[in-house]
Parts: structure tokens; C-alpha cells; sequence
């Protein structure tokens, strides 16, 4: 048992944790699965007259998803009302229109079932607003201290079934919902487990509609769950909850973990290419909605670390794409500073990623995985070089990106294999304003 490798408390407080846990919504994946909707809604208890919602946004009812889903419920027999107006990047005052939607037609106890439609904004405001409903209150009740009032989350409410339309976000099976809250300029997070999805329907068709650089963009993110699920603590290597009630949602890497994170690399890695200069391939299309749900279950159990801690401050601050904010923040933070933590795992992750490692050492192959993720990035074509090129952030922006990081992130933080400290971020932000010139 590595005491030093931990972050999570002080040496003498440390007793190692033994158990590991994975929890799972329903998971429904193929081609036209959309059209078993209404079988999942009844085998989740939902009766067939029963009143739902779906939460989406404009753009997708432009398209006509928002209709495929609403004529597949109502054949079923199922009333249907329909909220598009979730917002990029969700604000705290964006989900509570949504609550406010919901109590203005259903009153307090709202829907009998909410279906998400969208990429992770649109799935975390459905996640975000039966949460509210059933359990009362407002959002910030459920953000943990200082910014919010930290409040446990009881209930569930209502069956919530979860449908993505990027391969990116892993927001169809994670247990967190995040949110910004403006008048702090910051993203947290409501974190339980009552705040996950019962089901998941995952149909690739829905993905071919999306454009060349939210197709980049989305699976950047998912090769982020992937890598630092991959890399970051091992279970054991955390401290043990007190009560298993208080098991934190980001846990560390297991064996379960490191197995769909490295299938998640290998769908990811070989199939983004095509997908973004061929929308139309629905194989590549599958593979990578598969890959992204796979790299979620690993990173969004094992927990997203360092990068992702990182990459909430730049959002907020510059209203960037999480996923392209992952992109220009994993050279520098995932790969170059963690990679110390335990080189040869990394020269294993370079492997993956196809990299000829023979007569390497480890810090060289490391290094070369660094070159060989630039250069995916390079060949997509649509992706900034950094967080110059991303939102003109220049040096002088790094040492308030940095506080950030440090101070409002630590539920990330602590699952990064190595202990970080504000100057250490601030060395790696400053890496990350140019991946390449």
C-alpha cells in the first residue's frame, strides 16, 4: 500500500480502502434502439399512460430527433411534453427554468418520467431538474460547500432515461451533473448516485447529424475519460470511507476499469479520424459512441482527474467546449506531468495509441504518446493548437486559472496520481498555451 501516492487526507489519517463499486444505469446500444424506448420505459415500471417529458434543445427538434423520440413514446401510448430550450454549458438560473417548466405543468410532483435528449448539457439539465423536483429546494442546495449548501441527495424521483447524440460526454451513465455558476465564474458539480440515470438507450443514428468539429470536439473528451481513467489512482490507493453510503462517486481505477478504458482507447483512437471526415460512416459512427460510453464507464467510476479539474475554470471563464478544453489540456496535464506518477504505465498507453516503443525507457515512450495524441489532433483538422489559439489565454491569464483549479476542484483532484499544487498547474497551463505552432 503506496501511502505517499494518495492526496486524499494526511499519512496518519489513511486506512486503505478494500471494496470497490460499480453502479450502471440500464444500458441500451445498437442501431434504431430509439425504437425500443417505450419496451425500456415499462420494464423501468413506467405505466402506459404515463405523462413525461423530454428535455432537449432547439437545435436537435430543428433536425428532427426531438420528433423520432416523441413518436416513438406516444405510440407507445405514453403523454409527451417537450422542453427545448436546454442551453450550452448549463447555468444554475438555465436549470432552473427548466425545474420552473416543470412545476409550472406538473406542480410539485412533476413528470412521471423524463427522457434527455442532446449532447452533456441537454442530458445534465434533465439529470439536474428531476433531481430538484424530487427532492426540493434548488440547485445550489445540492452543490457541494462552499458554493452551495452541500445537501445530500435522497431521492431519485421518476424512471430518467438518458439519450446522447454525441459520442463525447459520458453524461448518459455518470453520477454527476455539472452546472455553472455564474456570479462565482466557476462549474461544479452535483455529485450522487440518486442523480444517475436509470436507463441509457444509445442509438448511433442520432450521431450522424453532428458536424465535423462537435464530432472532434466530443470524442476528445472521451479519450479523456479513457486516458485518466487509465492512469489515475488505483482504488486501493485512496483512503477508505468511513461509511459506504460516503463512497465518493470518483473512486479509483479497477481491474473492471482499466479493461473498458483500453477498449474505449482502441474504438476511439481508430475510428475519430473517419468520423469526423465521413460523418455519414455509421460504423465508425457505432464505434464511436461505443467507445465513448466505454471510456466513460472507466473514467467517470475510476474518476476524471487532473485535466478535467483544469479544464472547468478555462470553460467557465471563456465559455470554451469542454471537449475542446480537454483537448488542449491533455498533452500538458494527462500525459506530460502525470506520467511521472508511473512511467511504465504510460509507456503501456503509448502502445495503445500505436506507437512503435521498441528500445524506448518508459519517459521516452511517454513522451512519444505526447507527440502521438498532438499529432491525432493535428490530422482532425479542427481542433486549436492550444489555449492561445482556443481563447487568446496568454500568460498573464494562468495564475488566476491555476487558484481556480486548485481551490474549487478538489473533488478531481483528489483521484490524479500525482499530488499537484497551484504552481505546479500554472507550469502546466503555461506548457499548454501552445501544443504546436
Amino acid at each position: 500500500m503506496s501511502y505517499e501516492r494518495s492526496v486524499s487526507a494526511d499519512g496518519h489519517e489513511l486506512s486503505p480502502e478494500t471494496v470497490w463499486h460499480i453502479q450502471m444505469p440500464e444500458i441500451r446500444f445498437g442501431r434504431d434502439s430509439v425504437e425500443e424506448l417505450g419496451f425500456q420505459l415499462g420494464d423501468l415500471g413506467v405505466p402506459e399512460d404515463a405523462h413525461g417529458l423530454v428535455v432537449t434543445d432547439e437545435t436537435l427538434v430543428e433536425l428532427g430527433h426531438a420528433d423520432r423520440v416523441v413518436d416513438t413514446l406516444t405510440d407507445a401510448g405514453f403523454a409527451v411534453d417537450v422542453y427545448d430550450e436546454s442551453q450550452r454549458e448549463p447555468s444554475v438560473s438555465d436549470v432552473e427554468d427548466c425545474v420552473g417548466f416543470v412545476r409550472d405543468e406538473k406542480g410539485e410532483e412533476g413528470y412521471d418520467f423524463y427522457v434527455g435528449l442532446g449532447g452533456g448539457s441537454c442530458m445534465d439539465t434533465a439529470k439536474i431538474a428531476r433531481t430538484i423536483v424530487a427532492n426540493g429546494g434548488e440547485p445550489l442546495d445540492y452543490v457541494a460547500e462552499p458554493t452551495g449548501e452541500g445537501e445530500p441527495v435522497t431521492n431519485s424521483g421518476p424512471p430518467l432515461v438518458l439519450m446522447p447524440t454525441t459520442a463525447g460526454t459520458g453524461a448518459e451513465i455518470s453520477p454527476v451533473a455539472i452546472l455553472s455558476v455564474e456570479e462565482k465564474n466557476i462549474k461544479e458539480g452535483i455529485s450522487s448516485n440518486h442523480v444517475r440515470a436509470d436507463a441509457a438507450v444509445i442509438d448511433p443514428t442520432f450521431t450522424t447529424t453532428l458536424p465535423p468539429e462537435l464530432t472532434a470536439k466530443t470524442a476528445m473528451d472521451a479519450l479523456g475519460h479513457a486516458i485518466e481513467g487509465y492512469t489515475t489512482h488505483e482504488y486501493d490507493s485512496l483512503m477508505r470511507a468511513t461509511d459506504p453510503a460516503e463512497r465518493p462517486v470518483y473512486a479509483g481505477r479497477t481491474p473492471l476499469t482499466e479493461m473498458f478504458s483500453e477498449k474505449a482507447i482502441d474504438l476511439l483512437s481508430n475510428n475519430v479520424r473517419t468520423a469526423v471526415h465521413n460523418g455519414d460512416d455509421l460504423e465508425a459512427r457505432e464505434n464511436m459512441l461505443q467507445g465513448a460510453l466505454f471510456g466513460a464507464i472507466a473514467g467517470l467510476t475510476a474518476g476524471a482527474s487532473l485535466c478535467h479539474a483544469m479544464a472547468y475554470p478555462v470553460g467557465n471563464r471563456y465559455h470554451t467546449k469542454h471537449g475542446e478544453t480537454i483537448a488542449v489540456l491533455t498533452p500538458a496535464s494527462t500525459i506530460d506531468y502525470n506520467s511521472a506518477s508511473d512511467p511504465a504505465r504510460f509507456a503501456d498507453l503509448a502502445e495503445m495509441f500505436d506507437v512503435d516503443t521498441t528500445g524506448m525507457t518508459n519517459r521516452e515512450a511517454a513522451d512519444a504518446l505526447k507527440e502521438q495524441y498532438i499529432q491525432l489532433q493535428k490530422d482532425l483538422n479542427v481542433l486549436p493548437s492550444g489555449l492561445n489559439e482556443l481563447a487568446g489565454v496568454t500568460e498573464d491569464d494562468v495564475d488566476w486559472l491555476a487558484k481556480q483549479t486548485v481551490e474549487t476542484q478538489k473533488r478531481l483532484l483528489r483521484t490524479n496520481p500525482r499530488p499537484v499544487t497551484e504552481e505546479d498547474v500554472r507550469e502546466i497551463l503555461l506548457d499548454a498555451l501552445h501544443n504546436w505552432d
